[in-house]
């Protein structure tokens, strides 16, 4: 009985500890992820910056690791055109990408949408009235979880969206952070930490 119990502690702590969340970005370097087109991505005082490069395309930083039921969190602040993405469940062919994106736009660009990119197009948008609480020139804290098929966004602690999709729950792949084409884009990003469910 006794080593029933340790075994039950053990397990749980285990189990505890698998559950805990994981901090994607070190601070100092890439490390963990893999860069996909011309656009630039590099770290500056501590945060990851993505920034329009002279191609002026699509570019994404994607995760070396593949996640399928989390909750992420990160912060990201726009600078100049603030339009990005925060890819989920996301594979990727030169800068060819399949998967879904919470948006990360300018105000009216309903940022917490989901999008599937090379289909589909917008599965969801947020209700025009929530998109005031995008602080645009200013830190904003993202949280998207992702449990089978069910989707849930929210920006500064108001909840975006809620949605659920067959395909979406057949997707594997990577987190991938986005900077759209048309150049002039920069994004700054801290605190990108994965919870695994």
């Amino acid at each position: 009985m006794k080593h029933l119990k340790i075994y039950l502690f053990l397990l749980s702590a285990t189990a505890y500890l698998n559950a805990q969340k994981t901090s994607l970005f070190n601070g100092k370097d890439l490390s963990g992820w893999n860069i996909h087109g011309t656009e630039l991505w590099y770290v500056e005082n501590g945060l990851l910056v993505c920034e329009s490069g002279p191609d002026e395309k699509y570019g994404y930083l994607s995760t070396e690791k593949f996640y399928d039921n989390f909750v992420l969190t990160l912060e990201f602040k726009q600078q100049a055109n603030g339009n990005s993405g925060v890819f989920f469940r996301s594979t990727l062919e030169g800068t060819k990408i399949s998967g879904w994106q919470a948006e990360v736009a300018p105000p009216g660009n309903n940022s917490g949408g989901i999008y599937e990119s090379y289909g589909r197009g917008w599965l969801i948008q947020p209700d025009p009235e929530k998109d005031k609480v995008l602080k645009m020139g200013e830190w904003n804290h993202m949280k998207i979880k992702v449990v089978g098929d069910k989707v849930i966004t929210w920006l500064n602690s108001t909840k975006m969206i809620s949605f659920e999709d067959k395909k979406i729950g057949q997707g594997k792949g990577s987190i991938a952070l986005q900077i759209h084409d048309g150049g002039g884009i920069k994004v700054k990003w801290r605190n990108i930490e994965i919870k695994p469910l």
